[in-house]
């Protein structure tokens, strides 16, 4: 038997994503700007139930897109906020479209987004060593920091928690159980 993380809890949408990009470095600006999509509509909500809708926010937000979602229009919300298919919360719509707005600026202030995000972590994993879920914190001082850097630019739903949550499914920390078969991995 494989071990894995405790939270896939043998789901195979978990399991699926655990094994092939959970904690996986990710330096490219598109992928972390869907990520940043994913874990803003997460916010009070499970992981898996953004999951599971995956591929309809690709859709919806133009294959996250975030020279297009930045130019949305009032008419586009709405039809967002009528697809049943994703999570039609209006707050964390209009969020997207104002962080896509954000996510050029600070792609022009540093050249690029990933060097930007990746320096709260001085451009390498912090690799991590908890033996159980319990262990692992839902915030660090990096993903303080972070949040409060990116609250002063203006993005939204960006909270330290929000902000680990990234970091961790960005690979910026790894914070597989040691006796997960991912954890020597990533």
């Amino acid at each position: 038997m494989t071990n894995r993380c405790h939270w896939t809890n043998n789901n195979s949408y978990n399991i699926e994503y655990h094994d092939t990009e959970w904690g996986v470095p990710v330096h490219d600006d598109k992928k972390l700007f869907e990520f940043l999509v994913l874990e803003t509509f997460q916010a009070g909500l499970s992981w898996l139930t953004i999951l599971k809708k995956r591929e309809n926010f690709r859709k919806a937000f133009n294959n996250f897109n975030y020279l297009k979602i930045s130019k949305y229009n009032e008419e586009k919300v709405l039809e967002l906020i009528n697809n049943t298919g994703i999570i039609r919360n209006k707050l964390k719509i209009n969020a997207t479209i104002s962080n896509a707005k954000y996510f050029i600026e600070v792609q022009k202030e540093f050249g690029s987004f990933d060097k930007y995000i990746w320096g709260f972590v001085n451009h390498k994993t912090i690799k991590n060593s908890f033996k159980t879920w319990d262990e692992i914190p839902a915030t660090s001082k990096e993903s303080d920091a972070m949040s409060k850097d990116l609250k002063k630019r203006g993005f939204k739903f960006v909270g330290s928690t929000i902000c680990y949550a990234f970091m961790q499914a960005t690979g910026m920390v790894n914070d597989h159980e040691v006796k997960c078969f991912r954890y020597k991995e990533v």
